[in-house]
């Protein structure tokens, strides 16, 4: 569990937006994020394969290379 909500933080921290909202971007309620953060509950394994399939269809943007103009 520590994993996946690793890989939501580091994907929603590279897209700019809250790990709430990158889930809600997935079809899921938004107020689950605090309860699996807390430990209060669990996603789905159908839900966690929702959310990899929509960071992996929605890939952040590419980091700028050091050094590059912006």
């Amino acid at each position: 569990m520590e994993q996946f909500i690793h890989e939501i933080s580091l994907y929603a921290q590279r897209t700019g937006r809250t790990p709430s909202t990158v889930i809600q971007k997935a079809g899921v309620s938004g107020g689950k994020w605090r309860k699996w953060e807390s430990g209060e509950s669990s996603p789905t394994l159908n839900t966690v394969d929702r959310l990899r399939k929509y960071m992996a269809e929605n890939p952040p943007p590419d980091d700028v290379p050091e050094g590059a103009a912006a």
